[in-house]
């Protein structure tokens, strides 16, 4: 009997981490599109109005240090949902 709670607890330890993977990996994919679309949209607006090239580029950075910095915090929370 408790060996059958060992063998349940560790296959629930291991469905953890992968789950925790699959879910870092899905944030680092979500980030990458993120930004892709940020820089899609900026390059076209850039396109429209090159005269407004330095503001749209500032607000390109800020918007996109801020989607990464999500994804990044995404990461390490599923990372350390592997450690831990």
């Amino acid at each position: 009997m408790l060996l059958t709670f060992v063998l349940q607890a560790a296959a629930g330890a291991a469905l953890g981490k992968v789950g925790a993977a699959i879910g870092a990996a899905i944030a680092a994919l979500a980030g990458a599109i993120g930004i892709g679309k940020i820089g899609k949209s900026t390059m076209e607006s850039i396109a429209r109005q090159p005269e407004s090239a330095g503001n749209l580029r500032t607000a390109m950075i800020i918007a996109a240090g801020m989607v990464e910095g999500a994804a990044l915090f995404a990461i390490i929370v599923c990372l350390l949902a592997i450690v831990l």
